[in-house]
């Protein structure tokens, strides 16, 4: 339920955005860019995971059930990301991304305790200082966004619970700036 008066009591993303436009463009730009864009040491499953596993750590369920269901779509099983979240030491993941998480999650639920250390894990682990800061670029952006959403008492879609093949198809093919487009949110 959302908690702003002014919107309706089971609005969604898009009716937020149009009520409060300021800085909307820049947003769904820097999503594609950090998320969509070519140059990250990640592929697009990797960063897909990493904005689930931050929105999953944030308790945020609007943006874990997204970015679950955009995981998915580029065959990321969602069972890894909720053992990950759970951090119940059972996720079948690379040794390598181990270090990672660990500062990320350390950077999404106690951010000033970040120490040189916990870069010094990461990067000896064999990640380079461009994937650990796209990694924190991530975290950052979806650190950002679960307070938008969970501030406004936005609810996941129903789609997230239940997707079909060709959601799944059609998510992995588009980018957020189309998906803006085709809501009517930015020109």
């Amino acid at each position: 339920m959302t908690h702003y008066p002014s919107l309706e009591p089971d609005a969604k993303l898009e009716e937020l955005f149009r009520r409060f436009p300021r800085g909307v463009a820049p947003l769904i730009a820097l999503h594609d860019q950090i998320l969509r864009d070519d140059s990250s040491p990640f592929s697009l499953a990797e960063r897909e995971l990493i904005a689930a596993f931050v929105s999953g750590l944030n308790a945020c369920h609007f943006c874990y059930g997204a970015h679950k269901l955009m995981a998915r779509a580029f065959g990321v099983d969602e069972a890894l990301i909720e053992s990950l979240v759970a951090d119940d030491g059972h996720a079948d993941i690379e040794p390598k991304w181990r270090p990672l998480l660990a500062y990320l999650r350390k950077l999404t639920l106690t951010p000033a305790k970040i120490t040189a250390d916990d870069m010094h894990q990461a990067l000896s682990a064999g990640w380079s200082e461009t994937a650990v800061y796209d990694a924190a670029m991530i975290c950052a952006l979806f650190s950002f966004m679960n307070r938008i959403l969970d501030g406004a008492g936005i609810e996941p879609k129903p789609i997230f619970a239940n997707p079909s093949d060709a959601d799944l198809t059609a998510r992995a093919s588009s980018t957020y700036t189309g998906w803006a487009r085709s809501a009517n949110l930015i020109d």
